[in-house]
């Protein structure tokens, strides 16, 4: 396709997804709850058809040479797509949010004010590796009223390609449009180009992938963009605290699973605490095989583990995201040295404090800048589903708009209602 053709089929795209966004917008709540039990049903029944195309792109990427975290990624297992189908029934489940009207109050004038919540419109989904991110979007485009414009990565082409022609199969039988939700058949990287700079159609991007995808993104759009770069985490274990609760929460916040972006990546450890709690942690992490690279304090402290890996931290480990078995270590003076460094250093994803002095936890949630803050619990926690919207399309550090997991509410926005009764302004 060329570039005149992709420009082309990128505005037939966008129209369409405008007009379709239109009906959306009006759907009853039974039938797009109607399509995502059609979608879930057809999933089911589709497992061997879509696993023989989810073959050709297994099969490519690994001729191809792509490491094996990748290809896994990639997969399309029976688990996988119950897991989708599962999501698409959760979210059939829940309360239909759009249309209502919050925080309706009387003014002097005798008008009624208040906001209701509607749909964004169209949004734009681009996506690398994981092919059930077509069902986690569209199924949540579809719960919300939107329309979606779906860009997945080349690797995942023909797994895509199948599962949106049973999403527009699902929606087709509902009564819904088609159009509804699309995905770009192209793989050229122009098409994203285009995608990112049609804010007649687009009405917001939200980016899944790698650095370098979302910092293109970013940096090139002409729609607002719905986006996390980095996932540096922190767990800050305080003085006072539950030893063994801050144990066992910093070993699953960060040994879980290693790649996530709500791994903690960061640990901060209060002075009073730090002799007693940095040995058990230690010779956990070294257990695990994770690294630590820690400041000269943590350091003499961790030495005598037995087996452990401890090396300097440098001044980018403070900065740095993982996403592996490795993690920075600091002993700060207490409270407000840990929510310094945090703001300094963190991404501003997500962040816990470890503690039992209420005055400190309130302080910390009230001061840590970051999209989640915790209190005695796993940085891990912060994920759409955990938090109980259903499901999410992404995560955001951005402060407008959507902040955190992007479940339905972070694709709908609010508009003003006034209610009145022949009230004249004097």
């Amino acid at each position: 396709m060329n570039a005149l053709n992709i420009a082309e089929t990128l505005q037939t795209i966008g129209l369409q997804a405008k007009t379709a966004s239109a009906l959306m917008a009006k759907a009853p709540t039974a039938v797009k709850n109607s399509a995502l039990k059609r979608l879930a049903a057809m999933l089911r029944a589709n497992v061997q058809a879509l696993q023989d195309d989810n073959a050709r792109d297994l099969e490519r990427a690994m001729a191809a040479g792509l490491d094996a975290p990748m290809v896994d990624r990639l997969k399309l297992s029976p688990k996988v797509l119950e897991t989708c189908a599962e999501g698409c029934e959760q979210l059939a489940g829940m309360p239909d949010v759009i249309g209502e009207i919050i925080g309706m109050k009387q003014q002097p004038s005798g008008i009624r004010v208040g906001q209701m919540r509607v749909p964004i419109g169209v949004f734009g989904m681009i996506f690398e590796s994981r092919p059930n991110v077509t069902i986690e979007a569209a199924s949540l485009s579809i719960k919300s009223g939107n329309a979606c414009i779906l860009r997945g990565g080349s690797e995942a082409i023909e797994s895509n390609k199948a599962l949106a022609r049973l999403v527009q199969q699902a929606l087709v039988e509902s009564g819904l449009p088609a159009d509804a939700v699309q995905l770009v058949q192209t793989t050229d990287r122009e098409a994203v180009g285009h995608l990112i700079t049609m804010p007649q159609y687009v009405d917001v991007i939200i980016p899944r992938g790698g650095k370098g995808l979302i910092e293109r993104i970013s940096r090139d759009a002409k729609v607002p963009v719905i986006k996390h770069l980095d996932g540096n985490c922190h767990t800050y274990v305080d003085d006072p605290c539950d030893i063994d609760m801050a144990v066992k929460v910093a070993d699953n916040a960060k040994t879980q699973k290693y790649s996530p972006c709500n791994a903690s990546e960061g640990l901060l450890v209060a002075r009073g605490v730090a002799a007693e709690f940095l040995p058990r942690i230690g010779a956990i992490y070294a257990a695990k095989g994770v690294e630590m690279r820690g400041c000269p304090e943590a350091r003499a402290l961790l030495a005598a583990v037995p087996g452990a890996r401890v090396n300097a931290a440098t001044e980018q480990d403070w900065f740095e995201e993982y996403l592996a078995p490795i993690i920075s270590i600091k002993v700060v003076s207490g409270v407000d040295e840990a929510i310094c460094h945090i703001n300094h250093y963190s991404s501003h994803h997500t962040d816990a404090i470890m503690t039992r002095d209420h005055m400190h936890a309130q302080q910390f949630l009230r001061e840590v800048d970051s999209a989640s803050v915790m209190v005695n619990t796993s940085t891990r926690f912060a994920d759409g589903f955990e938090f109980g919207l259903g499901a999410e399309i992404g995560i955001s550090t951005d402060k407008f708009h959507a902040r955190g997991p992007v479940g339905i509410e972070g694709l709908t926005s609010l508009k003003y209602v006034v209610l009145g009764n022949g009230e004249v302004r004097g």
